[in-house]
């Protein structure tokens, strides 16, 4: 079997895959490792459907790579957006055999909010956490489905408590590269409960990507902008490295079976000790429901 690892690309890892009839979704394709991630899977078959924040910019993204790409708006600060994303997938009317949170926000240098919630917990994790959840019927769906949750190992930043629950409004206290932080690791403990609620033989991952120049920090302060600029000159992948992991646990064989894990370059690796919390997971399930009206 062959290896993977740091400087793997998406185009390595799915090598020889063929995804024809499958279908997948994959939010944040507008730039970035979104993009890769989507041009790789139309590439060996998969009939992609993209999103962004608006439809012009996922047509404009879709336009750009050969294969079948169904373009749709999410904007995952609006709840009315992602419904209506979800409601356009289901009348689609197919099993969703991929499914792929990959956008996100990072390091805003002030606090900003959606309807009350800290706007990067409510974007990164309770974005995706709505999605997948209107999406889950159609995932369940398909015999072999796999979600796929693009984290960071940037989630052992987050509070010391692990999710402040107290303060998800940021406004008792907040620090930009904690919240980011505990956006992440509530991305890693959302994939580890999913994955005991779907049926037998689906899966539901989380993943760092690794360190990559995307316009992911575009909100970030232009000074810390420019260290980690230099940072990741040393440490970064390229946009190509940096989608593979994520083509990895969507389509590799050997993944089949392996669920409520956290990868990275393309292997199984251990989170910190707060994203192994099935206490804190099952807590954040039941916070994220309410919040998104779920229940």
């Amino acid at each position: 079997m062959r290896e993977f690892g740091k400087i793997s690309t998406a185009e390595d890892v799915t090598e020889g895959i063929d995804l024809t009839g499958k279908l997948a979704l994959v939010t944040g394709i507008n730039s970035g490792i979104g993009f890769e991630t989507m041009r790789v899977l139309a590439k060996r078959g998969a009939h992609v459907i993209g999103t962004a924040r608006t439809l012009a910019k996922a047509e404009e993204a879709g336009r750009r790579i050969e294969g079948t790409v169904t373009p749709l708006a999410c904007e995952l600060e609006s709840q009315v957006s992602i419904r209506a994303c979800a409601a356009a997938v289901a009348a689609i009317g197919r099993p969703l055999d991929i499914c792929i949170a990959n956008a996100g926000i990072m390091a805003l240098p002030k606090l900003e909010q959606v309807d009350g919630i800290e706007k990067q917990f409510a974007t990164n994790h309770l974005g995706h956490f709505l999605l997948v959840r209107l999406l889950q019927a159609q995932i369940e769906s398909a015999p072999n489905a796999r979600v796929v949750i693009v984290s960071s190992a940037a989630h052992v930043q987050a509070p010391s408590t692990g999710i402040e629950f107290d303060n998800l409004s940021g406004a008792r206290g907040y620090r930009s590269w904690r919240a980011y932080g505990q956006s992440k690791l509530a991305n890693i403990l959302f994939a580890k409960s999913l994955a005991l609620r779907l049926g037998e033989g689906r899966s539901a991952n989380a993943l760092h990507p690794g360190v990559i120049g995307t316009n992911l920090g575009r909100h970030m302060n232009p000074l810390v902008t420019g260290l980690l600029g230099i940072a990741m000159r040393m440490f970064s992948k390229s946009i190509e490295q940096g989608a593979a992991t994520s083509c990895y646990v969507a389509a590799r064989p050997e993944v089949n079976g392996v669920t409520g894990q956290y990868f990275s370059d393309c292997a199984v690796t251990e989170p910190s000790r707060r994203a192994r919390d099935a206490e804190l997971a099952e807590r954040l399930w039941d916070v994220s429901e309410k919040l998104t009206g779920l229940r």
